[in-house]
């Protein structure tokens, strides 16, 4: 059975898709990349095992660079050699997973992670 050939955009595409759509994410090396700033050990594991959750439940997975205060996401189709939708998407769905911050939703019954160091995990991108 023959996979359906994916449409792999052009550096140009990419360029102005991250620009409208993932506005922290950027191109280098044919990959779209994105760095998430964590306040230590902990808070990186709990963004490695998020991001994995969602690749798995995606069958696409990133090249993960993981350090004691960051981790790197980087996404390529390598069956397509280039960046497709799968890319995109995934993207879309790390970001809005790991950026959610309870506390800006307005009316919401999550008061989100308290404004104290000693509780704080990621640092969002405000």
């Amino acid at each position: 059975m023959r996979e359906k050939a994916e449409r792999v955009y052009s550096e140009a595409e990419i360029a102005q898709r991250l620009v409208e759509e993932l506005p922290h994410w950027y191109y280098e090396n044919g990959w779209i990349r994105r760095k998430y700033r964590t306040s230590g050990w902990k808070a990186t594991l709990m963004v490695v095992n998020t991001i994995g959750h969602l690749a798995e439940a995606a069958w696409h997975h990133p090249d993960l660079t993981v350090s004691y205060a960051f981790v790197v996401v980087k996404l390529v189709t390598h069956s397509a050699k280039g960046i497709t939708d799968k890319d995109f998407l995934l993207a879309k769905k790390i970001e809005s997973v790991i950026q959610w911050d309870a506390s800006t939703e307005s009316g919401g019954a999550l008061e989100g992670t308290p404004d104290d160091q000693r509780f704080k995990y990621i640092k969002y991108d405000r």
